[in-house]
């Protein structure tokens, strides 16, 4: 039977998993940057270790670059290794840019006689995977999306607009001008729809380096809105997941009680930048 490649379902996974040990992230090799016609280099991984590259790489299937007159561009030079993918931007226009990794899959589980079977592919592979029989059958689909943000000279705002489909966190304060001690602005959104109560985790990089992790919490105002405090300058991580899992349990059902599932989960993170001053 046909699945979905390993590294695919596995990031699906942990993002479905808002205390999974592993995340997976954009990461440029500069957020800003000045010239003619410059290049942004960029990694693209899952990781115990944020920005460690230590577990597997994000296939690159999913990739979509958009420009800052919001239209779509070629990445240059991808490629995936055994830890990480890259994949090389030229930044053509002045403005803000915007790199999405975009993954769907599904999850199914149905009883055959006695038996409960599970299995995970794409949406088309979905009806034939399914035999003949199978009854109790329930489907989760997962869709993640993963960003970062550079510019070219002065920030602009077309390629911060929303999608419309799945989890975003959409910026309202420009991603590539977060300073450390001058709040920021997000606002969350559902299928184009503000979502209230929301929690969203904010996670620096470099842990390996300091004694605690230092993650913090906020949660989302009525409009879908929230204020992020940087806890600190450098690559920072935030990520959401929707909707909210009940329980702190990362173990898989147990056989004779299958755990429901919603019908959708979706997931968003992002990488930003948080410069010193």
């Amino acid at each position: 039977m046909k699945t979905c490649t390993l590294s695919l379902a596995l990031a699906l996974l942990i993002a479905a998993t808002p205390a999974a040990a592993h995340r997976q992230w954009i990461l440029p090799s500069a957020t800003t940057v000045e010239g003619d016609q410059p290049y942004v280099t960029f990694d693209a991984a899952i990781s115990e270790g944020l920005f460690d590259f230590d577990h597997l790489p994000i296939k690159l299937d999913g990739l979509v670059i958009t420009g800052p007159d919001g239209q779509p561009i070629q990445p240059e030079n991808s490629a995936s290794g055994k830890h990480r993918s890259v994949f090389d931007l030229k930044l053509a226009k002045p403005g803000t840019y915007r790199a999405s990794l975009v993954n769907t899959s599904v999850m199914a589980s149905y009883m055959l006689g006695s038996e409960q079977k599970r299995w995970r592919g794409t949406e088309s592979e979905l009806p034939p995977a399914i035999p003949a029989g199978a009854t109790d059958v329930r489907t989760t689909r997962m869709e993640s999306r993963v960003e970062t943000y550079v510019t070219a000279g002065e920030p602009t705002t077309k390629a911060l607009a929303p999608i419309g489909k799945g989890l975003e966190l959409v910026p309202l304060t420009n991603p590539t001008e977060n300073v450390l001690g001058t709040p920021a602005r997000l606002r969350a959104l559902v299928d184009g729809k503000p979502v209230a109560g929301l929690d969203i985790t904010i996670v620096p990089g470099g842990g390996r380096f300091r004694a605690a992790a230092g993650d913090i919490s906020v949660k989302t105002d009525a409009a879908g809105e929230v204020t992020i405090n940087w806890p600190m300058a450098g690559m920072i991580w935030v990520g959401a997941n929707w909707p909210a899992r009940e329980g702190n349990s990362e173990g898989p059902a147990k056989p004779d009680a299958p755990a429901p599932s919603p019908p959708r989960r979706l997931s968003y993170s992002a990488t930003f930048e948080v410069a010193p001053f």
